[in-house]
């Protein structure tokens, strides 16, 4: 893994900045990626480089097919190549659906799921030809449950499809040496909480959690796990 370079979208801050600097503890260089945080995205850039990898921020508005291929593009010219593809971008609307505008419904699928499916087939032509590539997609601990989702709506749709992504590219890839899997955190840290939150593990979830997750499908040792949805939410909700 000493040899490998990673990009994680959505890295300037919380979870996929930790994610992008646990991974820089096993790889030899990260990409971050922000949208518009640039203070943040290049402290996350120093810390890398603290540890004496190599490392640069990039700038990108990955719900553009445009903008997320040249990301892809720009990273690859930079570190010659892209091992591991962390799509973390993706933010969070809570609105009662029927208040959800057709604008902000477009902008929540095309953060969440279109994103991710535009990296992925940006990153996918160097994998298939040095025959090895990791993508871990960051998805909703419950994305399976096909329940109503009143206040996420959008955001809930958007997981679940990206889901069916995840499972797809990772049928198709398989021969290839490539393997796609999902993380899902359930509820975090500092992040948005519904009223309802008895969570059997006794606590909320920790940026760690899911960067331990994450770290151990693109080992080695998860070689041979693909098309998996690994949930992290200490047993709530399911």
């Amino acid at each position: 893994m000493q040899e490998r370079i990673a990009l994680v979208t959505g890295s300037s801050r919380g979870i996929g900045r930790d994610i992008a600097l646990r991974l820089a503890d096993i790889c030899s260089g990260v990409a971050v990626h922000y949208l518009t945080n640039r203070q943040a995205a290049e402290k996350a850039v120093n810390r890398i480089k603290e540890k004496g990898k190599l490392s640069a921020s990039f700038q990108a508005d990955l719900t553009r097919e445009k903008e997320a291929v040249s990301l892809v593009r720009n990273v690859e010219q930079e570190f010659g190549r892209i091992d591991i593809l962390v799509n973390n971008f993706g933010p969070i609307l809570v609105k009662p659906w029927e208040k959800v505008t057709s604008f902000e419904w477009e902008s929540v699928i095309r953060s969440n799921l279109l994103s991710a499916l535009f990296c992925t087939k940006a990153v996918l032509p160097g994998m298939r030809q040095r025959e090895w590539g990791r993508i871990v997609n960051l998805g909703y601990s419950r994305a399976e449950q096909l329940a109503a989702f009143s206040t996420i709506t959008p955001y809930a749709i958007a997981k679940t499809g990206l889901l069916i992504l995840t499972r797809s590219v990772a049928a198709s890839e398989a021969s290839a040496g490539i393997t796609v899997n999902m993380v899902s955190p359930g509820l975090m840290k500092g992040g948005i909480l519904p009223e309802s939150k008895d969570i059997p593990r006794g606590r909320l979830g920790k940026f760690k959690d899911v960067s331990h997750a994450v770290l151990f499908l693109v080992s080695e040792k998860a070689d041979f796990i693909t098309g998996t949805n690994l949930i992290v939410a200490g047993g709530w909700k399911i």
